[in-house]
């Protein structure tokens, strides 16, 4: 590698330690990582602002723009404290049971949306909720954003990476619902599982807190029924455009931003009031990462490093597949897995077409979406779903650390993968 792509590389990870030791706040660490970057051109203006393989993505931040907005709006109508308090009473108070409940949904909802929209929503359910049943919310977030990892990767709209890996291997919706689904279902039952474990000195019953639960009308906390029919309409139109974007062909950020501003400007909800949840140092966070992450690619370091790893397995499928799943994993937990699998995507390409394509090449693409999603659950900046999570947590005042999110993400990274494993081999290549 080239002197500066050795220094774009000490950027990063001096960028990568600051955010991990929580030494300086993230938002600083990740500028100045970016500002740094630019400074030494390892990238540029056009490059960090315009590239779409090494720049800021766009549709990603105006996609969590969007659904802020609409959720700021949602949050005045009282639906999320009917939510909060349906949960609680379907789950009859037990933390365990309520933990199953919000992890289930939040992963159902991850496939049919994509899993950034999905924490947005459920997130102020879980403050609420939690805090009628006087339950710690940070397991429950950490959880949410894990399951919304897993169950994204079930369809081709679930998670970014997937929609890159669709477009350069020409893979239909079908096409996720019949190789990656199935395996979901399977990942989610072992981390319904693995909760009870992991968090398992939280789930602490307060019969009195549920019997007062049990008690409570959630029709009574709708504080504006007219602005909720007028959200959920707006809200409706934006998830069946998200889920019809294959016919449709409108990304999911102009949808999220088309709505938000029809909401805003249908109902009576000023600006202010609509921006007012709107998580800016998640998405300026974002704008850094990608800026910091778009430099290795322009200095040519993470296009060597996935090279690496492909000669290292000579050409045979079944080594390759299992380097390209574990490799992938490894590596969306240190940066970001949309730009890693658009940087990624064109070197599988050329393999699956090696491999003379069909079923049997394509576990290759199957290897890099099941390792780029799952692998995103290992840190708190693997995927945007945890990035969205610790910004809400921290607005909130229960701010959740690179290393309290990381020990508990890097658990259920290494069993769903190690999962998956046996399944890619004995599916495609035995």
């Amino acid at each position: 590698m080239s002197v500066l792509a050795w220094l774009s590389v000490a950027v990063f990870f001096g960028a990568y330690a600051l955010i991990a030791t929580e030494r300086i706040h993230r938002v600083a660490a990740a500028l100045g990582g970016a500002g740094i970057m630019l400074l030494i051109h390892a990238t540029d203006a056009g490059a960090a602002f315009f590239s779409k393989e090494s720049g800021v993505d766009w549709n990603v931040i105006f996609l969590l723009l969007g659904m802020m907005v609409i959720v700021g709006v949602l949050k005045r109508t009282g639906v999320f404290e009917y939510l909060a308090i349906w949960a609680a009473k379907r789950a009859r108070g037990r933390p365990y049971r309520l933990m199953v409940l919000l992890v289930v949904i939040t992963a159902v909802a991850s496939a049919m949306l994509d899993n950034v929209t999905t924490v947005l929503l459920v997130a102020p359910v879980t403050f609420l909720v939690c805090a009628r049943l006087a339950l710690p919310v940070v397991p429950y977030l950490i959880a949410e954003a894990l399951a919304s990892n897993i169950g994204g990767a079930a369809t081709l709209v679930g998670d970014p990476p997937n929609i890159i890996i669709a477009s350069r291997g020409g893979l239909s919706f079908n096409d996720f619902l019949v190789h990656m689904a199935p395996m979901v279902v399977l990942l989610m039952i072992v981390f319904v599982g693995l909760c009870r474990v992991m968090f398992r000195k939280v789930f602490v019953y307060d019969p009195v807190r549920a019997a007062e639960i049990m008690q409570l009308d959630e029709r009574e906390a709708i504080a504006d029924r007219t602005l909720l029919w007028q959200s959920l309409a707006v809200l409706g139109v934006v998830m069946a455009a998200f889920v019809l974007h294959p016919v449709l062909h409108y990304e999911p950020s102009v949808v999220a931003i088309l709505g938000a501003g029809i909401l805003v400007a249908a109902t009576k909800v000023t600006t202010a009031q609509a921006i007012e949840e709107v998580e800016w140092e998640t998405l300026v966070f974002f704008m850094g990462l990608f800026v910091m992450v778009g430099a290795l690619v322009e200095t040519g370091v993470i296009g060597q490093v996935s090279q690496l790893a492909v000669d290292a397995t000579e050409g045979r499928l079944g080594l390759t597949t299992m380097v390209l799943l574990w490799a992938s994993a490894g590596l969306s937990a240190i940066v970001d897995n949309i730009p890693y699998v658009a940087t990624m995507s064109p070197i599988v390409a050329d393999l699956v077409h090696a491999n003379g394509g069909g079923e049997q090449g394509q576990v290759l693409w199957w290897a890099l979406a099941f390792g780029a999603d799952l692998g995103g659950n290992a840190t708190a900046v693997g995927a945007a779903a945890n990035v969205v999570v610790l910004g809400i947590a921290a607005r909130n005042r229960h701010p959740i650390s690179f290393w309290e999110f990381t020990k508990y993400g890097l658990i259920v990274t290494v069993v769903t993968v190690a999962l998956v494993t046996p399944y890619l081999w004995l599916r495609y290549l035995s």
